[in-house]
């Protein structure tokens, strides 16, 4: 895994986060790429690389997709909610 070599942007306020849970799920940024294709969001790696980076901006549509593909709630990514820890009984 590379290290960032720039400091984060300030086109984005996801970029952060996203690169957090797509590596927290064992995501490679290719196969997360794939799985926003099946949704209809076609990026290229470099762009993911810029909207992780914060240097570019994002769509309301990109939002939406990032998210259902990592499978949590946009406000996650927003900083708007902390994601809980599950219980266990």
């Amino acid at each position: 895994m590379r290290i960032r070599k720039q400091e984060l942007g300030n086109k984005n306020i996801i970029g952060k986060k996203v690169s957090e849970v797509r590596k927290n799920k064992g995501l490679k940024q290719k196969e997360f790429l794939a799985k926003l294709q099946v949704t209809g969001i076609d990026l290229s790696a470099s762009g993911l690389s810029k909207l992780e980076g914060q240097t570019r901006f994002v769509t309301d549509k990109e939002l939406l997709a990032i998210a259902d593909t990592l499978n949590i709630p946009t406000d996650l990514l927003l900083g708007r909610v902390k994601r809980r820890k599950k219980r266990s009984n």
